[in-house]
């Protein structure tokens, strides 16, 4: 029998916030027909139970400051099984399209001759609803910043110092190691009295949050035991459930 070499597709699929039952629609039947599930840390393991029995599924997580997988080798696997396999998709936590680099390796896939699709996910702030903190508000915020807490070089976003002068709400991503320069930003413009939240595993049975003050940030995480991965919601919003 002649050997037919598999189509090679990448489809670059959002996990949603971590419950498995907030993943899409399309994004189940597409796990389903998985030949390949490359998948992050952040992605719920539980939905690598909905793929075939004979999908191969490969751990390619990023722990915050920890061992990771080198995104050039997540690329040359995208390559290796797409032309070996057929149908690969990447799992990301949240959205990838939102700090999750899903369209470098969109791009990545075309270069090679590979048919790529997106399917986005909920991200991880839109959970912030399921603790009573909604991203806007018509009363007090009329939109929402979604800011990276440490750029490539590991500095804070510059950016945050624009979104304060607006009546936004405010979504760092990434935020827990700068969260005390985070704090004298605020403080230093005299808004250190704008509510903020950290919040932890949201959706999830062990979602933790813990609401206050920007300028109290590190006082905040450090009482509760809030570590990374986590977001920093800072506005108005987050007092709105009182």
């Amino acid at each position: 029998m002649e050997y037919k070499a598999p189509f090679p597709e990448l489809f670059v699929l959002g996990a949603g916030p971590g419950d498995p039952e907030l993943i899409t629609v399309k994004g189940y039947k597409i796990l389903q027909q998985a030949d390949v599930i490359l998948y992050d840390n952040l992605a719920n393991k539980a939905l690598l139970d909905i793929a075939k029995a004979d999908c191969e599924k490969i751990y390619v997580g990023k722990h915050p400051y920890g061992s990771y997988t080198p995104q050039e080798t997540i690329h040359e696997m995208i390559k290796h099984y797409a032309f070996t396999k057929g149908v690969v998709v990447r799992l990301k936590g949240g959205d990838p399209f939102i700090f999750g680099r899903g369209f470098e390796e969109i791009i990545y896939a075309r270069e090679q001759g590979i048919k790529t699709h997106f399917i986005p996910g909920i991200s991880s702030m839109q959970a912030s609803g399921f603790l009573d903190i909604p991203l806007t508000h018509r009363a007090m915020s009329e939109g929402v910043w979604i800011i990276t807490g440490t750029k490539k070089d590991g500095t804070l976003s510059a950016d945050l110092k624009l979104a304060m002068q607006s009546n936004a709400t405010v979504v760092v991503y990434m935020g827990m190691k700068q969260i005390d320069s985070i704090a004298e930003t605020y403080m230093l413009q005299g808004k250190g009295a704008t509510p903020a939240a950290i919040i932890q595993h949201a959706s999830l049975p062990q979602q933790k949050v813990v609401k206050g003050l920007v300028k109290d940030l590190r006082q905040m995480a450090d009482s509760n035991q809030m570590a990374h991965p986590a977001l920093i919601i800072i506005g108005e919003v987050v007092g709105l459930a009182k």
